[in-house]
């Protein structure tokens, strides 16, 4: 035992003391917090003015006046306003009070520059492939702005044909290659107007129906055995992807350094020095044992600044702290069965091209987690998520994802999964056992999966 601990000490502060490990350690939550601050500034698009002359055929005649006070400038900015507002009111009050300079900026912001649209009313009889031919064609001057679009009112838009009928609508033609954001604002200043101009036709009072529709959405409360607090928009969606997003972190990490190492050793034959003084087994066991420990201070690391960060903002209390317990032993039950099979396949091949072949299976499976893992959330109950949750070796991931989900499966299902993990570790080791066994010595051709097969069977 003292041997495979000496094995694992130096495996782990060849990793850990190295310089290389400290800045990548600490680069992913360093670029997560400069593109917090930086990134609303890198992709802003506040700056983006809306300009270029529309063309409306407008055979009601009720339409084209009130486009022409939906895009005036005061319009535009009542409704920016009115939509940013409305967002606010769903950013969570902790961070209202935490950062009540960036709500105002975002206010400040919302009207953003100035439209500059000019409409021009084509006559009602127009036909469609004149009407064509005026947005194909070029600005009446060179300070004129561009034509980039046509809009065709319907003639049952505003009055059906029948009363009680449905009412029609409109066609958007557009110039090639016309920004979203273009586009976006003609269909915002088209619905407004016929909506108005519905509203006038059948004698209702616009400002009336815009009272009646407006029903603020105010944010729920979760009720938990302690105290009451505001729930989190979004929170159930990014909590099952944050702990998916640890295990996969902590597997891959320590996984790639220890078959790398593995690799290295054998190439340069410092194996064989090791071999001299511990026994394969002992080695194979250092290794895992101080891979483990290099993936364990790396998601402790992760784990308290996602706490810290979730007590600045008074969100500690909507985490299961029994939910980090069994990240930890899921963690260990998925790093034992692919760190294993990853050390064997260091074992087996002379450089890392060579196992690059054999690491690809591994990768395979372990990204179907990641594919599988928003229907898994979103649904904890279903056939997917079982079959998940008890398929060796990704059922580690699948029944995190269901107990950080909003309907975690009952404790039976959870000491299941983790029964099948211990199984599949057995398993697991004893396989790489018998291919670290004969590999670490094996020099010239990789072998192929028949060779391994009869590895297994010889060993």
């Amino acid at each position: 035992m003292t041997r495979i601990l000496q094995v694992a000490l130096r495996d782990f502060l060849a990793v850990v003391a190295t310089k290389g490990f400290l800045f990548g350690l600490v680069t992913m939550p360093a670029v997560a917090g400069i593109m917090v601050v930086v990134g609303p500034r890198l992709f802003d698009d506040g700056d983006y003015r809306i300009v270029g002359e529309y063309a409306v055929v407008d055979p009601t005649g009720d339409v084209a006046a009130r486009m022409r006070a939906a895009v005036e400038p005061e319009a535009v900015a009542r409704r920016r306003l009115a939509d940013v507002r409305r967002g606010m009111g769903q950013v969570p009050e902790a961070v209202r009070r935490v950062a009540p300079d960036a709500v105002q900026a975002s206010l400040a912001a919302a009207t953003g520059p100035v439209p500059e649209v000019r409409l021009t009313l084509l006559p009602a009889d127009t036909g469609l492939d004149a009407a064509r031919e005026w947005l194909q064609g070029s600005a009446d001057g060179p300070d004129e702005p561009r034509r980039v679009a046509l809009i065709v009112i319907h003639d049952d838009a505003v009055r059906g044909v029948e009363p009680d009928g449905a009412l029609g609508t409109y066609d958007l033609y557009v110039h090639p290659g016309l920004d979203d954001r273009d586009i976006d604002f003609c269909h915002e200043v088209i619905r407004e107007a016929i909506v108005d101009a519905r509203a006038e036709a059948h004698g209702i009072d616009r400002s009336a129906i815009d009272r009646l529709l407006d029903v603020p959405r105010q944010s729920s409360v979760t009720v938990g055995a302690g105290a009451d607090g505001e729930t989190v928009g979004g929170l159930n969606r990014f909590l099952p992807m944050a702990y998916m997003m640890l295990l996969f972190i902590g597997i891959m990490v320590g996984g790639q350094n220890m078959l790398a190492s593995t690799v290295e050793e054998k190439s340069n034959r410092v194996v064989e020095v090791l071999l001299s003084a511990v026994s394969p087994m002992e080695l194979m066991a250092g290794k895992l044992l101080g891979a483990v420990a290099v993936s364990l201070v790396m998601m402790a690391f992760y784990v308290g600044i996602g706490l810290a960060l979730l007590a600045s903002f008074s969100l500690l209390g909507l985490i299961d702290p029994w939910l980090i317990l069994y990240l930890v032993i899921f963690f260990l039950l998925g790093f034992l069965v692919i760190g294993s099979l990853m050390l064997a396949a260091g074992a087996a091949v002379n450089d890392m091209n060579e196992a690059a072949s054999l690491q690809a299976p591994l990768m395979v499976v372990i990204m179907v987690p990641w594919l599988v893992s928003p229907a898994v959330a979103r649904s904890p109950e279903s056939t997917l998520a079982y079959v998940v949750s008890f398929m060796p070796p990704i059922n580690t991931f699948g029944m995190l994802i269901r107990m950080a989900s909003t309907q975690p499966p009952p404790w039976w299902q959870v000491w299941l999964s983790i029964a099948v993990g211990a199984a599949s570790v057995v398993g697991a080791v004893w396989i790489a056992a018998k291919v670290f066994r004969i590999g670490l010595l094996m020099y010239g051709k990789p072998p192929d999966l028949r060779t391994l097969m009869r590895w297994v069977r010889a060993a």
